[in-house]
């Protein structure tokens, strides 16, 4: 029985039926298919509909091809080749990211539960072990116990406050502060439990407020250890340090960001927070006039070899460079009236859609009122009323989105829905147009239209190194990528100039005599 077949990755999920169906291999034999990446794939978990056309394809003659109507559609089971790709890809980077993410956990909170258990334990272990020895505690002595729980509590607030947060995302390699402080707090905690062992549990120490003081000192010790952890983590990385450019390499769009003392892959992280609340969203739909345009201007050139069909290519491409740029002079004249044609379009697709929500919004006013007068279970909601008014602009938003190219990311139910919340707020029609007239940030979309959700950093250094001048660094995606070039804040010198208040005085004299 054969369990695993290698394909190539190039090969697409129905050229696998011919090829099974080639080599006489039923599909129940066949549970795994290796993409070429070093996992396997369900293929009949992914297409359920494969078993049907192998039973068709046993039963049909040599001559299928020439007889047989195909009648293609879109069915849910369909899987393309990016999706096999994004599937063994997430399966290689969800297996090693949450192993070490509940690695790290695992240990913190261990190492987070002696903390707190151990100066309990320091207290009570005499008093189990030897209490009938020990010397009365005394007033001072009871006081320190308030003292050591009112610490903890402290102790255990900061420690969920700045340690037990919820992650924000998946770094390529540990923290290398956090893992330092751990490392501090277990040498901390086995110099204590190994004085503990040494001198008071083996020797039977009779004086039990000198126990309780040591026990005070540990709590101590560790408020200290939190608040050089809060600076290491949190207040160094305050000050700004660096200035980074960030430019999106599909259409240039670019900004500028400050950051200070933080590793490479801590700066992409807040790069990549940042990206998707200031720039705008990525449309690759905007990029396609250009490369249509190009590809015209390339197919309307052809090569004719004087010498016979023996001609190499290599001439051939040098003869279409050359006709390219003898046609670069007249190029620029139709790009700009392309774009003043589009720029009016555009224009004239805004206007109708400006007055037709206007009359939208209008007649829901209108509706109110009438609305006031009739009994309460007559009353429309605003899923209602938005249902309602849509189709009177639906034909001219749509024209608009197709227009700027930004139907994609708006479908009818998102629509529906931020209608009936302009409703509902009483907005503007203004305020309902703010989300189409101007692409928004990625934030505003649905995280399917993102374009980007798995990111990869690719740099020539380790990313646990800090940001310095000159580092360039790449976050990369399915579709584009974000190039950041980091430059050092130069130091500023200023200096102080003493301006003495005498000289601004002047005097202001009039003639006496003036002329008529």
């Amino acid at each position: 029985m054969i369990k695993t077949l290698i394909i190539p990755t190039q090969t697409l999920p129905w050229d696998l039926v011919a090829l099974l169906s080639a080599r006489r291999v039923p599909l129940s034999a066949v549970p795994i298919l290796s993409c070429g990446h070093g996992y396997g794939v369900n293929l009949l978990g992914i297409f359920p509909l494969f078993k049907s056309l192998q039973k068709s394809s046993e039963t049909r003659d040599d001559n299928w091809g020439e007889t047989t109507t195909a009648i293609t559609g879109t069915s849910e089971h369909s899987v393309s080749q990016e999706d096999l790709a994004g599937l063994s890809k997430d399966l290689e980077d969800s297996v090693g990211l949450d192993y070490k993410r509940y690695l790290v956990f695992t240990v913190a909170a261990i190492l987070g539960l002696l903390v707190f258990l151990t100066p309990i334990a320091f207290i009570l272990l005499p008093q189990i072990l030897w209490r009938s020895e020990l010397e009365p505690c005394g007033t001072a002595c009871e006081g320190l116990f308030i003292s050591v729980a009112f610490k903890l509590l402290i102790l255990l607030i900061g420690t969920w406050a700045l340690f037990f947060r919820q992650p924000k995302a998946d770094l390529p390699r540990v923290f290398v502060f956090r893992i330092l402080t751990l490392v501090l707090i277990f040498l901390l905690m086995f110099s204590y439990w190994l004085f503990y062992g040494v001198r008071i549990l083996e020797s039977k120490d009779l004086n039990y407020h000198g126990i309780v003081q040591f026990a005070v000192s540990l709590v101590d010790a560790l408020l200290f250890v939190h608040y050089l952890a809060i600076i290491v983590l949190e207040l160094r990385q305050l000050q700004p340090m660096f200035t980074v450019k960030v430019l999106r390499s599909t259409d240039g769009e670019s900004r500028y960001y400050s950051l200070g003392h933080l590793s490479i892959q801590r700066a992409a992280l807040v790069i990549l927070e940042n990206y998707y609340r200031d720039f705008a969203v990525y449309n690759p739909m905007l990029l396609t006039a250009s490369k249509a345009r190009a590809a015209k201007h390339m197919a309307g050139l052809k090569v004719y070899s004087v010498d016979g069909p023996g001609t190499n290519a290599a001439g051939q491409s040098r003869a279409m460079i050359a006709a390219a740029a003898h046609c670069r002079d007249s190029s620029h004249n139709e790009l700009y009236y392309e774009e003043a044609d589009y720029e009016r379009r555009v224009r004239k697709r805004r206007a109708r859609l400006v007055v037709a929500v206007e009359e939208a919004f209008t007649h829901i006013k209108h509706m109110k009122t009438e609305e006031q007068q009739k009994a309460p279970g007559e009353v429309m909601d605003a899923r209602e009323a938005a249902q309602a008014i849509f189709p009177s602009m639906a034909r001219v938003l749509q024209k608009y989105l197709r227009t700027t190219r930004q139907q994609p990311y708006h479908t009818m139910e998102s629509i529906l829905q931020h209608l009936a919340f302009c409703i509902t707020h009483n907005m503007t029609p203004k305020a309902f147009l703010e989300r189409y007239l101007t692409p928004g940030p990625t934030l505003q979309y649905d995280k399917d239209r993102w374009f980007s959700k798995h990111w990869t950093l690719i740099s020539e250094e380790a990313v646990t190194r800090g940001l310095r001048d000159g580092v360039v660094f790449v976050l990369k995606c399915l579709d584009f990528s974000l190039v950041i070039n980091v430059k050092k804040i130069p130091f500023i010198k200023l200096s102080e100039e003493f301006l003495d208040p005498k000289f601004h005085k002047f005097a202001f004299r009039l003639q006496s005599e003036t002329s008529v």
